[in-house]
Parts: C-alpha cells; structure tokens; sequence
C-alpha cells in the first residue's frame, strides 16, 4: 500500500474504533433499561443496529484498501 492508503485506512480503523464504542454505548443504555423493568426503546436498538452496520462496512472497507496480500492476516 501507499502512504497515502496506509493513512486512509488507519483512519478508517480509527472511525470502526469509534463506531464499536458508540454501539456498545447503545447496547448499555439499553440493557439499563431492561434491567430497571422498563423494556428496551426500539429506537436506540435500531440505531445500534445502524452503527453497527456502519461500523462493519467501515472494516470492509479498511480490509479492501489492504489488499489481497493482507486478506489471510
């Protein structure tokens, strides 16, 4: 890879890194609320669902700027 897709994916890791943490977040508040008797708000499920998403499609992409020498990694 070249530097400049070496910085690209790192980045792009960068952004998967963020992306777990926020769904993770998610995830918390909403066992929170199950555990407090509530049930959990289907739309912060559906957003961590997006993020989640999201943050596999950011991974594909990092896997894609690697290249096929890095697929067995």
């Amino acid at each position: 890879m070249s530097d400049a897709t070496d910085a690209v994916a790192e980045e792009l890791a960068s952004i998967a890194e963020t992306l777990a943490d926020l769904a993770l977040d998610r995830l918390r508040t909403a066992s929170e609320s199950v555990h407090s008797g509530e049930g959990p708000d289907p739309a912060l499920v559906a957003e961590e669902r997006r993020i989640t998403r999201a943050r596999r499609s950011v991974e594909k992409a990092v896997q894609l700027l690697a290249g096929p020498a890095s697929a067995g990694e």
